[in-house]
């Protein structure tokens, strides 16, 4: 089983968070990693201590920035087969799936706007 054609799905979707697309021969897999799951990354890198969730533009292009180390996640959750992934060939990528594989999020050209006022909790 090898994953190849493996692309962020940049289409309109309803999902919260990165899609990725791949092909296994004639198969088609999705992927998936929630908004909230690319926010734990990106944070657990930054150290900021604020929360500030990543819009779809940014998870999209951390997506294609390091599309090299979500392939190999992916690969790796895929290849286990369908006994580990209960919608196979869907896979859903987990935060627990980064931290096991010690991959680094590459945040290089990361671009957070300043959010008004109004969006920040107050204590």
């Amino acid at each position: 089983m090898s994953l190849n054609q493996f692309r962020v799905d940049e289409q309109p979707h309803t999902m919260d968070g990165l899609r990725l697309l791949a092909q296994d021969g004639a198969v088609g897999v999705e992927a998936f990693v929630s908004r909230k799951v690319m926010d734990v990354w990106a944070e657990s890198i930054e150290h900021t201590g604020g929360r500030q969730s990543l819009f779809r533009g940014q998870y999209n292009a951390l997506g294609k920035l390091n599309l090299a180390a979500l392939k190999r996640i992916v690969s790796k959750k895929y290849e286990r087969g369908a006994t580990s992934n209960r919608q196979y060939p869907f896979i859903d990528v987990l935060f627990s799936d980064i931290a096991d594989s010690g991959e680094t999020l590459d945040l290089s050209k990361l671009v957070r706007e300043p959010l008004p006022p109004s969006f920040h909790r107050l204590p």
